[in-house]
């Protein structure tokens, strides 16, 4: 039964974060109010402690759970347990705040970190328990994972209706171009820009190059969401993304074709690490809600370069 999402009142956690606030344009064009949408913001509200969970749920129709403690392959290594305990209290704190408090329907968005070290390529929602996750990146998967635990649970002892969906990497406008946490595409293009702007004739980048990934443009991804929102209210988890993949020499040879640095690739073989090949099966998802992507990854790759140019952030 579809979900219309007018003169309802959404709670979006991470709604001022990189892929929150395309989910929030997305629910406005779907005719939410924006009075209706609350946007809690880590300075004012600590999703880590139960009675602030408790206290942002009152009156709330649908909770979308996006706000995460994230970061890139190697920004995890020092800080696992900081991963774990956050992402795993707070998703698990909403969940059951949100059950008590009468919320008609929980979206939880989980991770590709969830998926076993070992799953064969596509990764399908069916082998997400076949093992354990990337050891670098477990701790936060497996508090992802948990919240799935938690959906479930109170969907089988409740009926109620909390939802899971399970996103690949994303990029996009707006993306965290910080070096200390960022991910690939952002790191890439701000290497790029510095190398420029310094005269130097290469960039370093980490691995050797053979690693590919699926990249998932963030609108997109937000489309994805407000369609599941709408769409979809069964337990078994879903994933979100493009069904493409490139690997990591080809991304940062494109990076530099688009913004014309001619300079070396230099190859970080140090910095090694995590799975080798990340894909999803994504036909569940438009099997059960009609969603696939629509960007192209090369032009979505050329607005995130002109953004940050623009931004310089």
């Amino acid at each position: 039964m579809k979900t219309n999402l007018k003169n309802k009142k959404i709670l979006l956690t991470g709604g001022a974060g990189f892929l929150g606030k395309e989910v929030f344009k997305k629910l406005l064009e779907r005719g939410v109010n924006k009075k209706d949408i609350l946007v809690p913001r880590s300075k004012e509200y600590d999703l880590r402690k139960k009675e602030v969970c408790d206290e942002i749920v009152k009156g709330v129709d649908i909770v979308i759970h996006i706000a995460a403690k994230v970061g890139g392959l190697w920004y995890h290594v020092g800080r696992e347990a900081d991963f774990f305990y956050e992402n795993s209290v707070i998703g698990l704190h909403l969940i059951d705040s949100a059950y008590r408090a009468g919320v008609k329907k929980f979206v939880g968005l989980g991770s590709v970190c969830e998926y076993p070290y070992n799953a064969p390529l596509p990764f399908k929602e069916t082998d997400l328990w076949n093992g354990y996750p990337s050891k670098i990146t477990a701790p936060y998967g497996l508090s992802k994972r948990m919240m799935l635990v938690a959906s479930q649970a109170y969907n089988a002892q409740y009926k109620f209706n909390a939802i899971h969906l399970v996103p690949i990497n994303l990029y996009g406008p707006g993306d965290n171009f910080d070096p200390k946490s960022s991910h690939a595409i952002p790191a890439i293009v701000r290497r790029v820009y510095e190398a420029k702007k310094m005269s130097k004739n290469h960039i370093n980048v980490w691995g050797n190059g053979t690693a590919s990934r699926e990249l998932f443009f963030v609108r997109d991804a937000a489309e994805a969401i407000v369609l599941a929102t709408e769409n979809y209210d069964k337990p078994e988890p879903v994933n979100l993304g493009s069904g493409r993949e490139i690997s990591i020499k080809k991304l940062a040879e494109l990076i530099c074709k688009f913004m014309n640095f001619k300079g070396e690739i230099k190859w970080d073989t140090s910095k090694i690490g995590g799975q080798l090949h990340r894909r999803l099966d994504v036909s569940l998802a438009q099997k059960e809600f009609g969603f696939k992507a629509k960007t192209k990854f090369e032009d979505g790759l050329k607005e995130t370069i002109e953004w940050f140019l623009e931004n310089k952030v």
